[in-house]
């Protein structure tokens, strides 16, 4: 039984209770000697931890924080964020608080009661900590990247504690971050160490890589590169590949090939995730477009042969393989859950296929895609993915790809002036190979030019790579450029005849305050509970 298949075993009678802040107490099953007696007990903690890592609303939702989606339908939390009119009370600042803590609640209890358990071997219970103590880890830079200075603290509080925690200063966080991904990469074992019934479980390499993210978002960049070696030049903590197929790296059936450092866990029936019934075409049975791909987006991919792709060019034609194995656009072609293929019609002028719900562009507003544009990454073919005939897929959602290690080596590399041919074959060159891009010099080989003119190829070459992942706002935070790019307008495909002839879709232009968005506020609801937690500056 795999670890994914683990997550789901009796985890329905050992839920927290009440309402998550600071002082979330857990139901006596956990705290109560009695519990700590078996092996199984102790995993059904770890486990409801696992569950806690991230969700997959999350991973969807942190899309329409960028500038790579607009949320067209409705309004979500995330876009009242960034139309910049959120304030202390925002839905999403609330609950990723609560989540967070709630994750670091279960980790505690797992670490202050774990020893009672008898019949597990000191070795296996090292591990077992090991992996507690990295998804602690992972939920505290959560935090402080979102929040900034954040309560931090090491072992389970009471309720008095609870109410008095003041914020840590965001620099001993990471601080204490950096040490405990390093304590824990020496102990868990490498992905090829874990017998097939623990694929899925936390590796050395999956601390490395996210030590790597997390000074990464500090602009250390020797440390960056530091942690990304051990992984591209050194298989002391995992040998890891890119997958040689972008699209199918993203299906059931290669969840586990070793370009995966860390993923989301799900399983048929018992543990899936819908998200993709509101983001794939509507001809494809989903109910409706929530959020779609932004022009903006689209024209990031370049041409195969290298080339920036200009309005001189075709629309879709010739352009990077990774745009449509990420990107539904109007003509692109759809294999339904029979094997049967069709082109998916977007163009207002257009005609739907027979027996087919309309994806055609409809205006603001509406149910179909607000930008032209639906989502293909993450759709899997095939039905044996997905709980009957719904959209419930079974896939695992990636959180670290070994792609993203060699992406982030070769942005510090270049930060370094360390860039050279050399470093651009292992990195960007690997993927554009992977991508399917043609042999030209354009391509493949390095650009000519300083740090800051690779600093924009590498960037590009980030945002189409990890496009639809969840990660775009963090770098467009760690890099300064949201207060310029979120208050852009934005657009969707050339679908708006208003003026007489097709223009581009306009959307309207978000709201960034530089010297307030780059944190969240701490929850007003946080703040009543605790008066000793001070409010980020602007509100």
């Amino acid at each position: 039984m795999k670890m994914k298949d683990l997550l789901t075993i009796l985890l329905t009678g050992y839920l927290f209770a009440g309402c998550v802040k600071l002082d979330v107490v857990p139901t006596n099953k956990f705290t109560d000697e009695t519990y700590w007696t078996t092996e199984d007990k102790a995993n059904s903690v770890l486990n409801m931890a696992y569950r806690q890592l991230f969700t997959n609303d999350y991973f969807m939702l942190n899309e329409i924080l960028s500038d790579n989606v607009y949320n067209g339908y409705g309004t979500t939390n995330e876009k009242v964020i960034a139309l910049g009119l959120a304030d202390a009370s925002n839905g999403r600042f609330e609950s990723e608080w609560k989540a967070c803590y709630e994750g670091i609640k279960t980790c505690h209890t797992f670490l202050a009661n774990i020893d009672r358990v008898t019949t597990m071997t000191e070795e296996l219970k090292t591990k077992r900590k090991a992996e507690i103590r990295f998804i602690r880890a992972w939920l505290f830079l959560e935090l402080t990247t979102w929040y900034g200075d954040v309560p931090h603290f090491t072992e389970d509080i009471t309720l008095t504690q609870s109410k008095k925690m003041e914020r840590k200063p965001q620099a001993e966080i990471m601080a204490w971050i950096h040490q405990e991904l390093e304590e824990v990469a020496a102990v868990l074992p490498k992905r090829e160490d874990y017998a097939a019934a623990d694929n899925g479980r936390i590796t050395s390499g999956a601390a490395v890589a996210l030590n790597a993210r997390a000074y990464l978002y500090e602009s250390n960049w020797g440390k960056v590169a530091e942690n990304c070696d051990k992984l591209i030049n050194s298989t002391a903590y995992g040998t890891y590949s890119l997958f040689p197929n972008y699209e199918q790296l993203f299906w059931v059936s290669n969840e586990y090939n070793p370009e995966i450092i860390l993923s989301l866990q799900y399983v048929p029936i018992n543990r899936t995730w819908g998200n993709l019934v509101d983001y794939a075409p509507m001809s494809a049975n989903a109910r409706l477009c929530l959020a779609g791909p932004t022009q903006e987006l689209v024209n990031t991919y370049l041409m195969k042969n290298g080339r920036k792709w200009t309005t001189a060019d075709p629309d879709y034609a010739g352009r990077d393989p990774r745009l449509a194995a990420t990107i539904v656009y109007d003509g692109s072609t759809w294999t339904d859950r029979s094997g049967n293929t069709y082109q998916v019609v977007i163009h207002p002028d257009g005609t739907t296929p027979p027996n087919k719900i309309s994806d055609k562009y409809t205006g603001a507003g509406t149910a179909q895609t607000p930008t032209g544009y639906y989502y293909r990454k993450f759709c899997d073919p095939n039905p044996a993915s997905y709980t009957g005939g719904s959209w419930e897929s079974s896939l695992n959602l990636p959180l670290i790809r070994f792609a993203d290690v060699l992406l982030m080596y070769a942005e510090a590399k270049n930060e370094l002036k360390e860039m050279n041919a050399t470093i651009w074959d292992q990195t960007i060159k690997k993927l554009r190979q992977r991508a399917g891009f043609d042999n030209t010099p354009e391509a493949m080989d390095l650009p000519a030019g300083d740090e800051a003119v690779l600093r924009e190829v590498i960037r590009n070459e980030r945002r189409v790579e990890l496009a639809l992942e969840g990660l775009r706002i963090f770098d467009i935070r760690r890099w300064k450029t949201a207060e310029t790019v979120l208050t852009q307008e934005r657009h969707g495909a050339k679908f708006d005849k208003s003026s007489g002839s097709y223009d581009y879709i306009k959307l309207p232009a978000g709201s960034f305050n530089r010297n307030r968005d780059y944190l969240w506020a701490i929850p007003r609801a946080e703040r009543l509970l605790n008066p000793n937690l001070t409010q980020n500056p602007g509100y």
